[in-house]
């Protein structure tokens, strides 16, 4: 179980991955010692799951984002593992939901250009022999970037 000060340090790692123990301890009111003990519980209890940086799309010339929802035509077993192994392999599909509703799968894609989405979905998804529709939305703006989870 969480308390407030575990909720207050996932917050505040969410924000800044970077942080030390001694400054999670002033912003806690906790000795260092006690902050980097909470940290490494939450990592170890796997509510930390991950460290990462957060890259910018368009300066490493990603100017295309994409979701891009998927209906199989087929639904086994060895159609979705087959389907999720592809997905997988794609460096440009960097999250894949299943869902529910009309399209079983939902891709967040990034691409360099337009022509280079339109290969991926047509020389790549469609092809896929689990694959009978591909239906895509291209973001014209993100004006919320991806926040932290609320704690």
């Amino acid at each position: 179980m969480l308390d407030e000060t575990d909720q207050r340090l996932l917050s505040a790692l969410q924000k800044n991955a970077h942080l030390t123990a001694q400054e999670l301890s002033e912003m806690l009111n906790l000795s260092p010692s006690q902050a980097g003990r909470r940290r490494q519980r939450l990592e170890a209890e796997g509510y930390i799951v991950n460290y990462a940086a957060k890259l910018d799309p368009k300066r490493l010339g990603l100017n295309v984002q994409a979701f891009v929802q998927v209906q199989l035509g087929t639904h086994g077993p060895d159609q979705s593992k087959s389907f999720a192994r592809l997905v997988g392999l794609r460096p440009e599909i960097t999250s894949a939901w299943t869902l529910t509703g009309d399209a079983d799968y939902l891709l967040r894609i990034f691409c360099t250009d337009l022509t280079a989405l339109n290969t991926l979905i047509h020389e790549v998804l469609l092809p896929h022999p689990a694959v009978s529709r591909v239906q895509s939305q291209i973001v014209m703006d993100q004006f919320k970037q991806d926040a932290p989870l609320p704690t």
